[in-house]
């Protein structure tokens, strides 16, 4: 391990500040009508997927805490925005999933999202490259491991 902290941290630190910078630039647009871009992260999670989910299990997918997470799907379902139903696996349970209207809500949101990050990534990239980003990010995703506990050199620094 030792020897690699170095080049590590430089990559993270350079995909922290392309998502940082990309962040922004969609923040920036005009295009987030009707919903916040947080909120339309929850939307399109939810339009993904093929079935019902819990909120622990969206909360896998978005970027924020289970406490902020828990209070926007509140807003979504008073906005009509999101259902919630009863599991029928465990009637303890609650299940999320799109309404019509959050379906419609996050496609028209969604095209307008998709072109501006299909200008955003074809400005800097050729097909070749984001086939390799796609491909090392999924690596990334997958090789997630409990963290290893650092050695008292790595630990300081060395």
């Amino acid at each position: 391990m030792r020897g690699t902290a170095g080049p590590a941290n430089h990559a993270w630190e350079a995909l922290l500040r392309a998502h940082a910078a990309l962040m922004k630039q969609f923040a920036a647009e005009d295009i987030w009508t009707g919903v916040s871009m947080r909120e339309y992260d929850v939307l399109y999670t939810l339009s993904k997927c093929p079935a019902p989910i819990r909120l622990g299990e969206l909360h896998r997918h978005v970027l924020l805490s289970q406490p902020a997470l828990s209070r926007m799907v509140d807003r979504l379902v008073a906005r009509g925005l999101v259902a919630r139903t009863v599991d029928p696996g465990d009637a303890r349970g609650v299940l999320l999933s799109l309404t019509g209207a959050g379906r419609d809500q996050q496609r028209r949101v969604g095209r307008r999202h998709a072109r501006s990050v299909a200008s955003a990534m074809t400005r800097a990239l050729d097909t070749e490259e984001m086939a390799q980003l796609e491909s090392l990010c999924a690596k990334l995703t997958r090789h997630r491991a409990a963290p290893q506990a650092m050695t008292n050199e790595e630990d300081q620094g060395l």
